[in-house]
């Protein structure tokens, strides 16, 4: 018995032995004991992802949240004010409480869950906007996705007849939509980047294609002695003037509009170009560069915050992300040593990658 007991043991010790040697190998083991609905769930999840999304974006379009933020509803309640039909928002309703993003009572009222606080507007971290904007004109492009595989073409531009930006020019709501979403998104991003990279010594920041201004106010009010030049789009700009003013910031700001492609200001000691050159191919983000890199003085850094992809695995973020640049907009991701090509390729160095606590880095670059 104790003989037995030991030869177990030894083979336990010897499993255990090759599980640290040869990870994949117990990885296969694993799943070899795994029953085929267990290995199945991961991929049905993936699958259904859509479902989750789409049901999100009624959500945010219908202001769920921010109409539960005074306490729990009834479906019948809610649907008599966003006016819809009370059964079906109340099955959209059970299915999100499902998955955590509400909660449902016992009474049959809905009520808020800490994860569907981002869904309520205007907040410094709502995602409302970014959900209403990926459940329309952005899911459209995405049933493209299999021609834009086939033939490399943009999806949108296919889909709407126009490139992306060119469409929110002339769709102005669509464009306030699309503001706010970017300036949820990059607002907790930029955060980070101040949090990792040092501005200090910086007497003038230019944002470049800086839309509403929301990173530049964030790294205006980190460096208080700190001037601020805002360049983008006139249409844009103006937008950005009251968010500059109700940050405090606007009098250490210049507000310059203009097109990045046939231009770029001078006279700043660093560019911040904040996920932009993901936005455009080669060609197109060479020429921001070219004109970048004419503007710019000398002893003037580039600072691009963009999501930095590694090699081999991993990294599932910056890599879907990558697809949203291809179907949407005609742009892509890049590894460090895409970003090194590009830039030599148009006049400047890159001195380092600093990785922020988030999903981007910020590529720091001089003129060669």
């Amino acid at each position: 018995m104790v003989q037995a007991r030991n030869r177990s043991q030894a083979g336990d010790s010897l499993r255990l032995d090759r599980s640290l040697s040869d990870p994949q190998s117990t990885i296969e083991n694993v799943e070899s004991n795994m029953n085929e609905p267990q290995r199945r769930q991961p991929l049905l999840q993936m699958i259904i992802g859509s479902w989750v999304s789409r049901a999100i974006y009624v959500a945010a379009k219908l202001r769920v949240a921010d109409r539960l933020n005074d306490g729990p509803r009834s479906a019948e309640e809610l649907a008599a004010e966003a006016e819809v039909a009370p059964r079906p928002l109340y099955r959209v309703l059970r299915a999100l409480a499902g998955v955590g993003v509400f909660a449902q009572q016992a009474d049959g009222r809905f009520r808020l869950n800490p994860l569907a606080e981002p869904l309520r507007e205007g907040g410094p971290d709502s995602l409302r906007a970014l959900a209403v904007m990926l459940g329309e004109e952005t899911n459209r492009s995405w049933g493209g996705l299999p021609e834009t595989v086939r033939t490399g073409e943009t999806a949108f531009d296919r889909v709407y007849g126009q490139p992306v930006f060119a469409y929110l020019g002339e769709h102005p709501e669509q464009a306030k939509i699309f503001d706010a979403a970017m300036s949820g998104v990059t607002a907790r991003a930029m955060l980070a980047v101040l949090d990792a990279y040092d501005l200090s010594g910086v007497g003038t920041l230019a944002d470049v294609g800086g839309g509403l201004g929301t990173n530049l106010a964030a790294a205006l009010v980190r460096y208080p002695a700190m001037r601020g030049l805002l360049f983008d789009q006139p249409q844009v700009v103006e937008r950005a003037r009251p968010r500059l003013e109700a940050g405090g910031v606007r009098g250490r700001c210049a507000v310059e509009g203009g097109d990045f492609f046939q231009e770029a200001p001078g006279g700043a000691d660093a560019y911040l170009l904040g996920h932009i050159l993901h936005d455009w191919d080669d060609a197109r983000a060479g020429l921001i560069l070219d004109n970048l890199r004419r503007a710019m003085p000398a002893g003037a850094k580039l600072l691009l915050v963009e999501c930095v992809l590694p090699e081999g695995d991993g990294a599932p973020f910056g890599k879907l992300l990558d697809l949203q640049m291809m179907v949407v907009f005609g742009g892509l991701e890049r590894t460090e040593e895409e970003y090194r090509r590009l830039l030599a390729a148009h006049g400047f160095r890159l001195t380092r990658v600093v990785p922020t606590a988030g999903e981007h880095s910020v590529i720091e670059a001089v003129p060669a």
